[in-house]
């Protein structure tokens, strides 16, 4: 792989679009051919990987594809646009698709400082600036719902026509004083934001009696071929610094957004969850407090895991593309 294209865009400080194929280096065949789905990358037609700098001089990358109605990805912990590779592929065609590579994480810069929700808030609100869109659709997968809650609380709902969360909780933490009923109703799924950090960045043993770690063992599970498609390719050409993945995520399990999603949501949302998921029963308190919010949840058969959209991302576009064009 041709490495130095790639480290050449990084350093080039040039805000320019370039191509994917130019900034990555070379073309990739997929390990599985699947009807409707890109065989190699070059049949990703249109797709860039662009940049753009934040106010406090972070550099953020975002891939981008299609062109027409605005739809702005924010995607999970440690997670980045590559991943989104066969949803930026079909949705292309009826968008213009955006993925926002987080600071730290996928090609974004690594760098000590901004390493909390409230500033990957303001990222999300400063790349929209830079866009220059007056309105758009945002889907937030995982963390990247949990950034566009503190968003939606830092500066409101303006400029959200359409919202969509994808299987986060409300809470990762489980306060000491709720109720299995509150911890079920807010998705809590330790007792230790410390211990959770060791468990998902370090390599810990994880204590049951303290974290649920189905999440983890849903993504080891590579029971999808599209799937392994997309994480083969992000394998490829993202290198995932743990430590600087791991400076969030303390903050990021510390927070509770049940008053956000209670009172703060007034644009049309929809919830994806799904049979897999131990998420389930938070979102659908979320889709019952959310004025007018629908939930859909996916079945073990329909791959309704937390990483539903990955691993059925022919079913999620067509229900995503129902919701927003409605």
């Amino acid at each position: 792989m041709a490495r130095w294209a790639l480290a050449l865009w990084l350093a080039s400080g040039s805000a320019l679009a370039a191509p994917a194929l130019e900034v990555l280096g070379r073309d990739y065949t997929f390990p599985n051919r699947i009807e409707g789905l890109p065989e190699r990358l070059s049949e990703v037609q249109g797709l860039q990987i662009n940049r753009f700098t934040t106010r406090d001089g972070a550099e953020l990358a975002y891939w981008e594809i299609g062109s027409g109605r605005p739809v702005i990805f924010i995607p999970g912990w440690s997670a980045h646009g590559a991943q989104y590779i066969n949803l930026l592929h079909l949705l292309g065609k009826h968008y213009r698709v955006l993925v926002l590579d987080p600071r730290n994480q996928g090609l974004s810069q690594h760098v000590d400082h901004g390493v909390r929700i409230s500033r990957f808030a303001a990222d999300l609100q400063e790349f929209t600036d830079h866009l220059g869109l007056k309105s758009a659709d945002y889907v937030g997968w995982s963390m990247g719902a949990a950034v566009l809650w503190s968003r939606i609380d830092l500066f409101g709902t303006q400029g959200m026509r359409k919202l969509v969360f994808v299987d986060e909780p409300v809470s990762i933490y489980a306060h000491s004083d709720w109720s299995e009923a509150q911890r079920r109703q807010a998705g809590a799924m330790t007792t230790s934001a410390e211990h959770l950090k060791a468990v998902f960045t370090a390599g810990a043993a994880p204590d049951p009696k303290i974290i649920d770690t189905k999440v983890l063992q849903r993504a080891m599970a590579n029971d999808a071929p599209a799937y392994v498609n997309s994480q083969a390719f992000a394998a490829e050409f993202v290198r995932t610094d743990p430590g600087f993945a791991a400076k969030v995520l303390f903050d990021h399990a510390t927070n509770d957004w049940q008053d956000v999603l209670r009172h703060k949501i007034d644009v049309p949302t929809t919830i994806f969850s799904g049979e897999y998921s131990n998420n389930l029963p938070s979102q659908r308190w979320m889709a019952s407090v959310i004025p007018g919010a629908s939930l859909q949840v996916y079945s073990q058969a329909e791959q309704g895991d937390h990483f539903l959209m990955f691993k059925n991302p022919m079913r999620f576009v067509r229900d995503l593309r129902a919701f927003l064009d409605r």
